[in-house]
């Protein structure tokens, strides 16, 4: 919590305050709508969201960070310092709700990306001491859902399509890294036509059943990214059609959809043998015929959309699904290309 009243609070509100009058500016809208103010040369950012950080990373733009949310490792994977190695030592003043004022006061930040389900007291905390706070959804939401960890959507495919293309834009902006930002939307929308074109001959009944097993028998419904992934790959999320976002189902709703193909996402590999050596598992298509996948570390299947997810690992989920469309596609081809160009080092599954 904010202290009301430090020696340290009230000279950097007066040195911010002094700064905001010499220092150009311009305006740019976040995914909550809003219109900020931000220096014309971001040179110092606090991201407190896995997605944007992730990003940023992306926009090669790494250089800028001084401090990241605490949780990041654990969002991102433990293996993702190797792509960012000056993650390491990098001070955590707080993480996707809350916010250490007095640590962010000690960075300096000229600008704090942060979730847009961020609490919205956090986020006047962080302004009230006159520094630019950007929220990121990736979604393009009706305004009564830019807030919303679970919107409800009219259309998911637009929402996510245009809203990971405006995060991508906004970040680059923030960061004058718009060149790189086009360059990575360019590709990335690109890449995901491939895996499009090759399933048109794959109609509705014969779609695949998948279900996404993550930890304690949580799965994402509709209104997340993750189902449209299984849509774009071919497949039909058995969960769609029971639960909305990113929630606990049980044992007999799995039984009951008796999905044909499980997929793992490669930070929780425990879930693959807990699926394995659970007697209450073993009639289940998927655990009968083998068809239990751990997703490579692309594969991002968050429940927002990332760029590699949609260029490779919608590909990657599509070659699992209909091997014979995709036996001319060589996947680890496809990741150090994405990872040289975005990463600047080849993929190395670990």
């Amino acid at each position: 919590m904010m202290k009301k009243s430090t020696p340290l609070l009230h000279k950097f509100l007066l040195i911010s305050v002094f700064l905001s009058f010499i220092t150009e500016a311009k305006q740019v809208t976040d995914q909550l709508n809003r219109q900020v103010t931000i220096p014309d040369k971001v040179e110092r950012v606090v991201i407190l969201q896995h997605q944007t950080l992730n990003l940023v990373v992306q926009l090669n733009r790494q250089d800028t960070i001084v401090g990241v949310l605490s949780s990041w490792q654990k969002l991102l994977g433990k293996n993702y310092i190797r792509l960012a190695p000056n993650l390491a030592n990098m001070p955590i003043p707080g993480d996707i709700t809350s916010v250490n004022i007095e640590s962010l006061i000690a960075l300096k930040p000229q600008v704090v990306f942060v979730a847009n389900y961020a609490p919205k007291e956090m986020i006047e905390q962080i302004e009230k001491l006159n520094i630019p706070v950007i929220a990121i959804s990736l979604r393009k939401d009706v305004a009564s859902q830019a807030d919303k960890i679970n919107p409800v959507m009219i259309d998911e495919e637009t929402t996510y399509n245009e809203g990971l293309k405006e995060g991508i834009s906004l970040i680059g902006e923030v960061l004058n890294a718009q060149n790189e930002a086009k360059n990575l939307i360019d590709y990335t929308f690109q890449q995901r036509q491939l895996v499009t074109n090759r399933l048109k001959i794959i109609n509705s009944e014969q779609r695949i059943r998948v279900y996404m097993a993550n930890p304690d028998l949580t799965t994402y419904g509709s209104g997340k990214y993750t189902g449209l992934m299984m849509q774009k790959a071919g497949a039909i999320n058995v969960a769609a059609k029971t639960i909305q976002g990113f929630k606990q189902v049980s044992i007999e709703n799995v039984m009951q959809w008796d999905p044909q193909v499980i997929f793992v996402q490669n930070r929780y590999p425990e879930v693959v043998d807990q699926i394995l050596t659970d007697p209450l598992w073993e009639h289940i298509d998927a655990v009968k015929n083998k068809r239990i996948y751990l997703m490579p570390e692309y594969a991002k299947a968050w429940g927002y959309p990332m760029p590699e997810a949609l260029a490779i690992g919608e590909l990657w989920m599509a070659k699992k699904l209909y091997p014979q469309l995709f036996k001319d596609i060589n996947m680890q081809q496809q990741a150090d290309d994405y990872y040289q160009r975005f990463y600047r080092t080849n993929y190395q599954e670990l």
